[in-house]
């Protein structure tokens, strides 16, 4: 069995995780190690905020580390609200509010394209690597569906007629952004005999 630490304190990326990762992994929460939920995060693009908390949980406890920084870029809004999608509406990042200035600043805006994008950071004894993976779709015009977190209620995915929030967790995790790079870093980690 592989021990893998994730590197997050955010509740709802850890229920995906589980969700996704096959039972062959163990995962260790920061709390069991002693580490604090809230990572540093102070990078400029996804891959660095990614690298930055594993390599903060890696120095720390010398295990299997991974993390992952996701960003809603909106095309419209050049890219925004990208790295600072957490908080794009303030350090209380708040995803009612998040959601809400996403929504404000798309009004009477005809291009509502969007993607999702995920780097998930894998840092062990044996080196450091990145996986991404991301998703394509639109901004809705209001919030639908009351599953998932973050900007799920708003996201519609290009493949579904349904929000990430109104899909089944195991059809979310199927097609998402997330999904599709935690499956980049188990097979890369099973090609390695782990």
């Amino acid at each position: 069995m592989t021990e893998l630490l994730i590197c997050t304190g955010n509740p709802g990326k850890v229920a995906e995780l589980k969700a996704i990762l096959p039972a062959s992994f163990k995962l260790i929460m920061l709390a069991d190690v002693g580490l604090p939920a809230d990572l540093p995060e102070t990078g400029t693009t996804l891959e660095e905020n990614a690298l930055q908390k594993a390599r903060f949980a890696f120095e720390r406890t010398r295990m299997t580390c991974i993390a992952d920084d996701t960003g809603l870029e909106v095309t419209a809004l050049h890219g925004a609200p990208g790295v600072y999608s957490a908080r794009y509406a303030g350090g209380s990042k708040d995803p009612k509010a998040n959601m809400n200035k996403v929504l404000e600043k798309l009004q009477d805006v005809p291009d509502r394209s969007a993607r999702f994008r995920t780097v998930m950071a894998l840092i062990s004894k044996e080196g450091e690597h990145t996986f991404v993976g991301e998703v394509a779709g639109s901004i809705t015009e209001s919030p639908r569906g009351t599953l998932g977190f973050g900007y799920d209620p708003i996201f519609l995915p290009e493949m579904s007629d349904l929000t990430f929030a109104e899909l089944d967790p195991k059809q979310k995790n199927a097609i998402s952004h997330r999904g599709n790079a935690v499956w980049k870093l188990v097979r890369f980690l099973q090609e390695q005999g782990r």
